[in-house]
Parts: C-alpha cells; sequence; structure tokens
C-alpha cells in the first residue's frame, strides 16, 4: 500500500515536470481515443449489416429462376425456368430439414388498393404462411395468413401500418375485420404488421393460391424460400445443393448450370459477414494497439529521465534501508498513475464521441456506433498492462543503482 507522503512525491514529480508529462500523457490520450472511436465506428457498421440481414431470416435459402446458358440433353441455351406450385410440394417434400416453407407470386401490374374514398397503390405480394418467419413480420393487431386461408383461396390480407395509414385516415375504431379492395376485389383485413426493413412496409400480403385464381388462372410462382432451422453452414450448403439437383431434374437443366436458377443462402452469407467484421475489428485492435505503443514508449522514455533526475535520491533512500522492491513499486506505480489516468481521459473522450454523434447518425448500414462494456473492460486491462510495461525497465534501473554510487552522481 502507498502511502500518503509517497502519493504527494509522486504528485510533486509530476508538476515538476507538467509539459514533459502532458505530452507524454496525450500520445497514450490519444491512442485510447482512437482505439475507442475506430471500435465504435467498426460496431456502428456492424450494427447496420446485421440489421439489413436481421430484416429477413439470416437462417434462410432463397431459390430464384433463371434462364439456361448451357445445352442440356437436346435442348438449347436460353430457355426460361419457370416455377410452379409443383416446386414448392416438392421443396417441402425432398428437402431434409427445410422449415417454413413459402412459395412467392408477384403482380406487377394494376396494384391499386382502396378504401372507401381513399385510394393507394402499394406492392401486392402473395404468399403462405411461413412468410412471416422468412420475412421477421411483427404483427401489431389481428394475425397473418394461416393455412386454411391457403387452402379454401380465402380473399383476406394482412397489411401494413403504412398502408393502414393511407387507407385508414379517419378510422377510430379496430381495422381488422374491415374490406378493403384489391384491384376492385374486396379483401378482409385480418392483421396489420410492421416491418424492419422501410421497403418491406409498402405492402400487403394475400394467400398465393387465391392470387393465382383471380389473376392468372395459372400454378405459376416467381421464387420460394425455406428456413434451415440451426443448420451449420456446411449443413446449408449441401441442402442448397441438393435443391439445385432437385431443380435441375425437374426443369431438364444442367445442374453445373448457374444461371438457370439463383441460390441465396443466407447461412452461408451471414457467416461470411461475421467473419469480415472479426477481421475489420482485429485490424483495429491492431492499429489501437499500435498507436497506444508509441504512447507507451514516451511513458518509457519518461520515466527513465525521471529515474536519471532522482539517481541521487534513490541512493539515499537504499542507503537508509529502502529495498529493491519499494523503489520497483514506486517507479511503476507512478508508471501506472500516469498511463491509467490519461487513458482514462481518452476512453471517457472516445465515448462521449461516439454518443454525441450516435442519434445524429441515420443510415441504413452505420446504426448506433458505440463502445460497449466488453471494450471499456478490455481498455481497462490494456491500460494498466500498458503502465506496468513502460515503467518496468525504468523501475529495473532505478532498483539496480547502487547507493554508494548514486550519493558520487552530480
Amino acid at each position: 500500500m502507498f502511502d500518503l507522503d509517497k502519493w504527494q512525491e509522486i504528485l510533486s514529480t509530476i508538476k515538476k515536470n507538467k509539459l514533459r508529462t502532458f505530452l507524454t500523457g496525450f500520445s497514450v490520450s490519444w491512442g485510447i481515443f482512437m482505439l475507442i472511436i475506430l471500435l465504435g465506428s467498426g460496431n456502428g457498421l456492424q450494427n447496420g449489416v446485421t440489421s439489413q440481414f436481421e430484416q429477413d431470416a439470416t437462417n434462410s435459402i432463397w431459390i430464384y429462376r433463371g434462364q439456361t446458358s448451357m445445352p442440356y440433353k437436346g435442348l438449347k441455351p436460353g430457355r426460361q425456368v419457370i416455377f410452379t406450385n409443383d416446386d414448392y410440394e416438392a421443396t417441402k417434400r425432398d428437402i431434409p430439414g427445410a422449415e417454413n416453407v413459402s412459395s412467392r407470386f408477384n403482380i406487377w401490374w394494376q396494384k391499386q388498393l382502396s378504401y372507401g374514398n381513399e385510394y393507394a397503390t402499394y406492392d401486392i405480394i402473395t404468399v403462405h404462411p411461413a412468410t412471416q418467419e422468412l420475412e421477421n413480420v411483427t404483427m401489431i393487431e389481428g394475425r397473418f395468413l394461416n393455412d386454411i386461408d391457403i387452402e379454401k383461396r380465402r380473399k383476406v390480407v394482412a397489411i401494413s401500418k403504412v398502408v393502414q395509414k393511407a387507407l385508414f385516415k379517419n378510422e377510430k375504431e379496430s381495422l381488422v375485420g374491415k374490406y378493403i379492395k384489391i384491384n376492385n376485389i374486396p379483401f378482409l383485413v385480418v392483421g396489420i404488421f410492421e416491418d424492419g426493413n422501410e421497403r418491406d412496409n409498402d405492402r400487403v400480403y394475400i394467400p398465393i393460391t387465391t392470387a393465382q385464381r383471380i389473376f392468372t388462372g395459372g400454378r405459376e410462382v416467381h421464387n420460394l424460400a425455406f428456413t434451415t432451422g440451426s443448420a451449420t453452414v456446411e449443413e446449408s450448403l449441401e441442402m442448397a445443393d441438393k435443391v439445385r439437383d432437385e431443380f435441375s431434374k425437374r426443369h431438364n437443366f444442367d445442374k453445373e448450370d448457374q444461371r438457370a436458377i439463383f441460390i441465396n443462402n443466407n447461412v452461408e452469407n451471414f457467416k461470411q459477414f461475421q467473419n469480415l467484421f472479426a477481421g475489420i475489428n482485429l485490424f483495429v485492435w491492431i492499429i489501437g494497439i499500435g498507436t497506444i505503443i508509441a504512447g507507451i514508449v514516451g511513458v518509457s522514455n519518461i520515466m527513465i529521465i525521471l529515474v536519471k533526475e532522482r539517481t541521487k535520491e534513490i541512493g539515499v533512500r537504499k542507503a537508509i534501508g529502502a529495498t529493491p522492491q519499494s523503489i520497483v513499486g514506486l517507479v511503476l506505480f507512478e508508471s501506472i498513475l500516469i498511463t491509467s489516468f490519461a487513458g482514462y481521459v481518452g476512453l471517457v473522450l472516445g465515448v462521449g464521441v461516439l454518443e454525441l454523434i450516435s442519434p445524429h447518425l441515420k443510415s441504413d448500414f452505420f446504426m448506433h456506433p458505440s463502445a460497449d462494456f466488453r471494450i471499456a473492460i478490455s481498455a481497462t486491462i490494456l491500460l494498466i498492462f500498458s503502465g506496468a510495461l513502460a515503467g518496468f525497465i525504468p523501475a529495473r534501473k532505478a532498483a539496480a543503482i547502487k547507493p554508494i554510487e548514486a550519493l558520487r552522481d552530480e
């Protein structure tokens, strides 16, 4: 334990070298400040990209139709691959581990919605009930589409809050149970939802079987998707390979033809994204630690100078019985004190800047830059270690001073 006299002694030494101590402390403070800013910015970028990923299920595989680019069994390239309800049923049946399977048929024309005298144009998305899990749809009121809606081809619709505000401006009572018109056909509103993706709020969902009967009379679908449960990246790749194999057999194209169908594996994409940001964080730590090392060298140099200036004083201390351990402890403590104080100033300023700018950043790919508790703990440990490292060599040099030689020092 350091008593009051030793505290006063250390503070007195610092006061005698104010400018030198300030400049040295500034380098440490700047290093920690930049480390916090860089890590916080990395978190902000990671939060933004993660948010984009999580707007859809991160464990999902999406299948889109394309055009063949290779000849196959006498068939020429350039054929359009058309998905049907059979692909939906086969995917549910033949792909092991596939959960929450849904197909989708897009209505590109006549997207007019109306209620009373209010009219609006929004995307009409025709889906299976599993889309709620695939799109991470949050129901605010009522329910989403269900299997009975699909089976009985009910004219029901789930609308977003955005659509609600556009069509029901003067409504004060519950909107569930009201009828709106989609292309002049009445549909019962069964639920109101909200989606984390702003773009996905500009839409309504209706049963795909209903849409096929009313708008096309066919069985065509534009894409399919399913979740993979707790499958690993390797397992999801096997599932995607199985999908390509099954589709190639049904639609007569070469399995190696990558343009016949397009498969977006979010399990693989999300893992790659996590690996990318792990690399970015490592790079940031390397830069930050490199900056801090420059500060450590400065602290070490100033402590060497202080030891040299206090050679005679240290000699007197040892002559009257001070142990080498007490001398080492004094120098180390002084070094840790300078480093920790300067570092905490940088830490507080860095966190303060992040908190100041965070509310004003409105970007889909950069959200809530912050230094979390783990970063603060890591920075604290780094500061203490840096202070001890900076004072180690000067402390050993001070402990090695011989009293007789020190007393002769001019």
